[in-house]
């Protein structure tokens, strides 16, 4: 079986395939259009699909024939591509860049694409698996849990038996050279939560601040604080990252109002961290509302959990890199990054993997382009077909082919 020279074959209808994804992003845990253009790129293939019925995902299933064994006794690999996209107004330059006001500043367009070609590169040598492949195809995976979801609609069990095996990947436009595969055992993406505070106070006319109590320098000076809080309370071995993105308060210029409001992520890679963090954001915000007169809300609504690299698992699939593309083309990284993913949900119950793909835009130097979530990021639509042949690569390794 050489799925690099099958992917290289498929290669202009993946990148097509992307590019009509790209350009018509949709975001959360409903994506018609999407769904739409996967189930009609499955058409065909020896599959048994089925659709979610709380959200738009695709599920399809591949029968090895490669065994005769009962279906509870073949083993399942599973291989999950996400395919939302974010609430970003895009500014890449592309010719087929979207303009609906969502925009693929992820690269999960390449990640269906990429699913979609490991699933024909799979069905095309279905007589040499002596097993069975799930094909995950999940929308909301950009805070929308999509992934519980699906576990919750029974993706894990789609084949038959559980899986044995899980992987994805994740395409970075900068960082990593294009076409280099990064990975590492354990912890591989952080925690995430989301800090919501609401300052409470008076308002009143902005010539007279002393007969007001303004929330909005107390929001502001909880903004600053939230960074020395964190410093002084965590041991910088076990890192925790606080990020304001949102900020909101007032109507006018002159108006002092009654509230401001602001959200924060928060990234950790310790498990047991919550009932700390709910402790020192709330006493550092309580205090400094005190200080100023006004009354606070502090809720941490938690997120995805951390995302855990089996280590058998994140071993073999460096393997099955070098394997096909060379040992040039994988690193192992020493540190997690600080992302976060829901296909840490599935590695909850399934040994596996999540790897990297560098996928920055031709000419692009890595360290200087626009990453992931940025309304500029380019990625190069040339990696689909490695995607694809790296997907179809661990679960042929691992179904004996």
């Amino acid at each position: 079986m050489d799925l690099l020279d099958d992917a290289r074959s498929l290669q202009p209808d993946l990148v097509r395939l992307r590019e009509d994804l790209h350009r018509v992003p949709e975001v959360g845990l409903q994506l018609p259009r999407t769904q739409e253009r996967v189930l009609e790129e499955l058409r065909g293939l020896p599959l048994e699909i089925s659709t979610g019925s709380s959200t738009t995902s695709v599920t399809a299933v591949l029968r090895g024939t490669g065994s005769d064994a009962a279906a509870s006794a073949r083993p399942t690999v599973l291989l999950r591509g996400d395919m939302d996209a974010l609430p970003i107004e895009e500014r890449s330059g592309e010719d087929f860049a979207a303009t609906n006001g969502a925009m693929h500043a992820c690269g999960h367009d390449l990640h269906t694409a990429g699913l979609v070609g490991a699933a024909q590169l799979l069905s095309a040598h279905r007589d040499r698996l002596a097993g069975d492949v799930v094909f995950m195809f999940q929308p909301g995976e950009e805070g929308y849990d999509g992934a519980r979801v699906m576990l919750d609609e029974g993706v894990l069990d789609a084949s038959g038996r559980r899986p044995d095996h899980a992987y994805a990947l994740h395409v970075v436009p900068h960082r990593l050279p294009a076409g280099l595969v990064s990975g590492r055992a354990g912890v591989t993406l952080f925690a995430s939560y989301t800090l919501e505070v609401v300052v409470r106070g008076t308002g009143g006319h902005g010539a007279t601040p002393h007969e007001a109590a303004d929330p909005v320098v107390a929001a502001a000076e909880m903004v600053g604080a939230l960074q020395t809080a964190v410093t002084r309370s965590f041991n910088a071995s076990s890192p925790v990252i606080v990020t304001v993105g949102m900020l909101r308060a007032g109507t006018a210029a002159n108006i002092i109002p009654d509230t401001a409001r602001f959200e924060a992520t928060v990234r950790t890679v310790d498990p047991g961290a919550e009932p700390r963090l709910r402790a020192v954001f709330t006493r550092c915000l309580e205090g400094i509302a005190a200080a100023h007169g006004v009354r606070v809300d502090v809720d941490l609504v938690a997120g995805y959990p951390a995302t855990v690299n089996d280590a058998a698992e994140a071993e073999f699939a460096g393997g099955v890199v070098r394997e096909l593309f060379g040992a040039e083309h994988y690193r192992a990284e020493e540190h997690p990054t600080q992302g976060s993913e829901d296909f840490s949900r599935v590695l909850q119950d399934v040994p596996g993997a999540l790897l990297f793909l560098g996928a920055h835009a031709p000419g692009a130097v890595p360290e200087n382009a626009a990453a992931n979530h940025s309304p500029m990021a380019r990625f190069d639509g040339s990696m689909v077909g490695r995607a694809s042949a790296l997907l179809a690569g661990l679960a042929a390794e691992r179904l004996g082919a």
